[in-house]
């Protein structure tokens, strides 16, 4: 007798009937969860999901990912938001210093202009926070309100007027050279992903899945 082990958490798993095809259907005696032990379908796959996270954060586009993969450009979508809705901003540490910019792109198409707003840890390098919006102080806000509570030493922003309203005198700086990292990480951003590049025709068609794919490639 074969002993079948969880795709998911390894444990054993016992017979539990037919698929309409044919094929033999296992499930766990640990998560309960249904499996087979062979995929007729590549996005039945356990590993699917996990080619669609390291290539989304590679850069790859939907239609590219589809096509290694050899499963459809709905089912990439579907994967991606699916993915990115169990997916939890991290926790902020208090007292830390960031730096905070935004980048244009475009949603749908090039006359409908977004705005990219994220923070950036000054130390670590990491994003803590991120909203996409219209360059307005609302969209801004969502991100220097999560700084505000993290008790933030400091915030390094360019010389946007909006961010004087926003951020209190004394934990705001525009110094020089004070959002170098982040400057830098723009670069990296929109040479890592083809939907924020300057002159493009990879853009974003879903705000949904332009969220969904930064939540992958920020905190994944």
């Amino acid at each position: 007798m074969v002993k079948i082990e969880c795709n998911f958490c390894n444990g054993k798993c016992i017979k539990n009937g037919f698929q309409i095809n044919g094929s033999q259907r296992y499930k766990c005696t640990i998560c309960r969860k249904g499996q087979q032990n062979k995929y007729n379908y590549n996005a039945c796959k356990p590993s699917t999901n996990k080619n669609i996270i390291i290539f989304t954060k590679e850069g790859l586009g939907i239609r590219s990912t589809a096509r290694i993969l050899k499963i459809s450009t709905t089912t990439v979508l579907k994967r991606i938001v699916s993915i990115a809705r169990n997916i939890h901003q991290p926790v902020i540490s208090r007292g830390k210093i960031y730096e905070v910019d935004e980048m244009c792109t475009y949603i749908r198409h090039k006359r409908n202009f977004i705005w990219l707003v994220y923070a950036l840890d000054k130390k670590s390098k990491t994003v803590v926070s991120f909203n996409v919006g219209k360059r307005t102080n609302k969209t801004l806000s969502r991100v220097v309100d999560t700084l505000k509570l993290s008790e933030a030493k400091k915030v390094f922003t360019d010389k946007l007027k909006n961010y004087r309203y926003l951020i209190d005198g004394d934990l705001h700086s525009v110094k020089r050279f004070g959002t170098n990292n982040i400057e830098r990480k723009n670069l990296t951003l929109r040479t890592h992903l083809k939907r924020l590049n300057r002159r493009t025709i990879c853009f974003s068609k879903s705000l949904l899945v332009l969220i969904s794919v930064l939540k992958i490639y920020f905190w994944i």
